[in-house]
């Protein structure tokens, strides 16, 4: 059994107020027992008229140290979006950093889909991630999350990849724009998901200004089972393996596949 706690947390272009909020939810998220803690993407800095090189941070910058520092102290595991610093000095990287509970970074997820969509374009000011990088798959309480980030969710390959991988669960921190049918999509989405990998999905979303908050909970067999709204909020759920291989028994669909994912070359959608 594996105890998370969702952080839906809203985000200002504050770096110091950030660290301080996302500090609270991993003590909140100690206090309730969780072994886990997870916060939407660019959890360390947001503006939503687009995040740039403006908001970078390295890996040992103040978001991911203080990140390590109160794992280490909390025993929790950190699942959270950042932004760091890319190989263009005029570009960023949307980055998900996971930190096992004894403090240690286990791998960065560099997100491989940017948001060139509904009116945004992430690639004017961000890299995307290698499609070929490694799987970033953190074992905490006897489950195994996978991450991916926000417009991933609309490509079943990033999530196939990671059950192939091993993930029982599908993490996915975002800052889902809203508008019109956003909401719909993330839930709908998130849902296909689950469903397709009989595969828990956690999505964790940002609330506040220009972002669709609404963080849901998914099981393997579809069922939704926990919805936040549009505010702030922190929610805590228990995950059973069992009821994960249960599933997976009576729908093997994973097993019944016959294709493969296979990372494109090049740096399609990309400038």
């Amino acid at each position: 059994m594996a105890r998370v706690t969702i952080g839906q947390l809203e985000v200002s272009g504050d770096h110091a107020a950030g660290r301080e909020v996302a500090r609270r939810a991993i003590r909140s998220a100690h206090e309730v027992r969780a072994d886990l803690l997870v916060l939407p993407e660019y959890a360390s800095g947001f503006d939503p008229a687009g995040v740039g090189v403006e908001h970078a941070e390295p890996l040992d910058g103040p978001f991911v140290t203080m990140l390590r520092r109160e794992a280490r102290r909390t025993g929790v595991a950190v699942i959270a979006g950042t932004t760091l610093l890319g190989d263009d000095p005029g570009r960023a990287v949307n980055a998900v950093v996971a930190v096992d509970g004894s403090g240690e970074l286990q791998g960065v997820y560099r997100k491989v889909h940017l948001y060139d969509a509904f009116g945004h374009r992430e690639s004017d000011r961000l890299e995307a991630g290698p499609a070929d990088a490694e799987p970033l798959v953190l074992d905490v309480a006897g489950l195994r999350f996978g991450v991916m980030t926000c417009y991933d969710l609309r490509f079943p390959e990033s999530a196939r990849r990671l059950v192939d991988a091993g993930a029982d669960v599908l993490v996915v921190p975002a800052a889902w724009a809203a508008g019109p049918m956003k909401a719909d999509h993330w839930r709908t989405l998130a849902r296909a998901r689950a469903i397709e990998n009989t595969a828990v999905v956690l999505a964790v979303g940002q609330a506040g200004r220009g972002v669709t908050g609404r963080s849901v909970l998914v099981g393997p067999d579809g069922v939704v089972g926990l919805e936040c709204g549009e505010t702030p909020e922190l929610r805590t759920i228990d995950l059973d393996q069992q009821s994960l291989a249960q599933v997976r028994e009576a729908n093997p669909s994973l097993a019944n596949r016959r294709y493969d994912v296979v990372p494109r070359s090049g740096t399609a959608g990309t400038r």
